[in-house]
């Protein structure tokens, strides 16, 4: 879209406090595109980043090389999941096991074909794929460092 010129009077003693009259300026505003979050990512604190990859490829993503040895992004159905090596809290990590506290959640279409997968790779299931008092069908994985993932969609048919 093109810039529109627009003339106004702009009163400089309330903008600088000089005491001048007002005097007419040219102000020049661009039409922008409304501003639209096309992406947010969980970051997983892990104790072991190559264990971390090995156990989300088996899910279905793909990383790049990681940086610096300590920090990798994964890729899956244009969603990402970063895994980050560092010291975490095992008292919050039990405790969010133990009142399912999810970590992070992930809408799924064909929500019965990746439940088998994820089973088929061993991914540990936490709780297994049921549907849900809003009708839709959800499970929860738990990774090797304790992060619970509800993995959920529509139900087939």
């Amino acid at each position: 879209m093109a810039a529109q010129s627009v003339s106004c009077v702009v009163n400089e003693s309330a903008v600088f406090g000089a005491p001048q009259a007002g005097k007419r300026e040219s102000i020049t505003m661009t039409n922008q595109t409304k501003p639209r979050v096309t992406s947010l990512a969980p970051q997983f604190l892990v104790d072991d980043l190559e264990r971390s990859i090995a156990y989300y490829e088996r899910l279905g993503f793909r990383f790049g090389e990681p940086w610096g040895g300590f920090y990798a992004i994964g890729r899956l159905d244009g969603l990402e999941l970063h895994l980050k090596e560092g010291p975490k809290n095992p008292a919050e990590r039990q405790y969010r096991r133990e009142h399912e506290h999810l970590d992070a959640a992930a809408g799924v279409d064909g929500i019965e074909a990746f439940y088998e997968r994820c089973v088929a790779k061993g991914a540990r299931i936490l709780k297994p794929l049921e549907v849900t008092p809003w009708g839709t069908k959800d499970f929860y994985i738990e990774d090797p460092d304790g992060y619970i993932v509800s993995f959920g969609g529509t139900a087939a048919g």
